[in-house]
């Protein structure tokens, strides 16, 4: 039976690629000049650090430039509340990578309110939707494409 796979995965590699261009734009920008700001990648954090909220504002805006110079779709990223302190300000910015089991029940019940003629199952951190033919399979794509699930959502693995 032809099949399909939703996910949500970013490229790491494109995003280590934004991070280090935006430590170079923050290294050259004369609002940032004498300032201690910088960007750490971790695994799934970015870790922003500066001297006033005002500089993680700042900071953010150009993450985001950077990243969608990339082609990386925003909705990956999930800003935590600034933390500030005499001397310093601090904001972690979270990866989202893989459908969540909340987004991944939402999106089994929209396929079954659309009538498709498909079945969708959550396996992990994905969603596999299967079908007797293919065009309910882009119908399915179709549909899913319309809503918005609050993160990058791509389609994988089809097979006949």
């Amino acid at each position: 039976m032809p099949s399909f796979d939703v996910v949500s995965e970013i490229d790491l590699q494109e995003v280590r690629n934004a991070v280090d261009q935006a430590n170079r734009e923050i290294g050259t920008r004369f609002d940032f000049k004498g300032v201690d700001a910088s960007f750490v990648l971790t695994d799934t954090k970015i870790l922003m650090t500066g001297e006033q909220e005002f500089h993680l504002q700042q900071m953010m805006d150009i993450l985001r430039q950077k990243l969608v110079k990339r082609k990386l779709d925003l909705a990956c990223l999930d800003p935590a509340e600034p933390v500030s302190t005499l001397n310093a300000a601090r904001q972690e910015v979270t990866l989202k990578q893989g459908v969540d089991t909340d987004t991944a029940k939402r999106m089994v019940k929209a396929i079954k309110a659309g009538k498709l003629k498909v079945q969708a199952q959550i396996q992990g951190d994905q969603v596999r939707i299967t079908g007797k033919k293919r065009d309910d399979l882009q119908e399915a794509i179709a549909h899913l494409r319309a809503e918005d699930w609050g993160l990058p959502v791509q389609f994988t693995n089809f097979r006949d």
